[in-house]
């Protein structure tokens, strides 16, 4: 295969990954919390043999997420929490913590507040957080503090990561480097942070990756056409 197809053939499995992930924003344009997703790509050279010169080639090289806030959307929901500003809830799952902006959570059986998944919230103090189920009445202040009945039980832990995020699912992120509770941070009662996609920002984009990759795939049909042309006229010979 000539050296000129391969940087062709890599641009449109690129423009393919690309697809996929302005797809992913606009499926979760309605999702509490997503932040919207941007792929990076980079160049890299591949050896092209003792005769012949390098390739220049590009790859997916990583995921950049853009962290603006959402608009936030009052639900009135006991348990439903914003964070304005900076700052990430904080979730111990299976795999271990995890940050989020999506906040809407509930009080499991045994008193614990989980999110939609049963992962436990944790507070300030890195623990589980835990509310009487015979509380009649709860409330959340600005700084996460959590009373019921008018007496403090907890306060809801806000922290930043000390580092890259890396996107665990669509609403949570791993913190490779670690992340420290940030005592600045502004919570919401009542409240739910909306995605931060702009949907018509992501169809204009679709429609210009879908335009690059058919005028990709139109090149490559010429390239083959040229090269069945040049074998049969060699075969004629």
């Amino acid at each position: 295969m000539p050296n000129g197809i391969y940087p062709s053939l890599t641009r449109q499995h690129g423009l393919m990954q690309e697809m996929q992930v302005v797809a992913n924003n606009l499926a979760n344009s309605s999702t509490t919390g997503y932040k919207t997703d941007r792929a990076i790509f980079a160049e890299f050279l591949v050896p092209g043999g003792t005769s012949q010169e390098s390739v220049s080639m590009g790859g997916l090289a990583g995921h950049a997420f853009q962290f603006d806030q959402g608009e936030l959307k009052f639900t009135g929901g006991q348990f439903d929490l914003a964070v304005q500003g900076d700052g990430f809830f904080v979730l111990q799952t299976p795999q271990g913590p995890r940050l989020t902006r999506a906040g809407h959570f509930q009080l499991s059986s045994a008193g614990t507040l989980v999110d939609g998944m049963g992962n436990s919230v944790l507070g300030a103090g890195g623990n589980p957080i835990t509310v009487p189920v015979d509380a009649a009445e709860i409330s959340i202040g600005s700084d996460g503090s959590i009373s019921a009945g008018g007496q403090l039980v907890d306060r809801v832990g806000v922290a930043i990561a000390d580092g890259q995020l890396l996107r665990d699912s669509n609403t949570m992120f791993s913190a490779p480097g670690g992340y420290t509770q940030f005592e600045e941070a502004t919570v919401v009662q009542g409240a739910l942070e909306q995605s931060n996609v702009s949907p018509v920002l992501e169809v204009a984009r679709m429609i210009e990756v879908q335009r690059a990759y058919e005028a990709g795939q139109s090149m490559l049909e010429r390239e083959d056409d040229r090269i069945n042309q040049l074998i049969t006229a060699v075969r004629e010979r």
